[in-house]
């Protein structure tokens, strides 16, 4: 092999060497990555939970506004079981659209 010839192969391994991966530092970074998809799936899974909860408590309210589960017994009370498990709208989106778009009392 020649000088001139070594000297371009030596130019053209520096080009590519420059665009290689380090890779000392290839996998020191990777847990940000994890962190972000972690804190995504929280965030998904408490937004899940607050609907649920949010559902419920605006399907127990209704029930109590429009005395859905008034204890057939003794008047002006309320009957627990029945509060457990009414269903005074249709789907469970129609209390939490409610819910978030009535933020104050009536």
């Amino acid at each position: 092999m020649s000088k001139h010839e070594n000297e371009v192969e030596q130019g053209v391994m520096k080009i590519y060497s420059g665009s290689e991966p380090d890779i000392d530092t290839l996998y020191e970074y990777s847990y940000i990555n994890q962190i972000a998809w972690t804190v995504l799936a929280l965030a998904l899974g408490m937004i899940v939970w607050m609907s649920i909860a949010l559902s419920n408590a605006e399907n127990q309210r209704n029930a109590l506004m429009t005395k859905a589960c008034a204890d057939p017994v003794f008047k002006g009370e309320i009957d627990n079981k029945c509060l457990r498990v009414v269903h005074t709208r249709d789907h469970w989106w129609q209390h939490v659209g409610y819910a978030l778009t009535h933020v104050t009392p009536e």
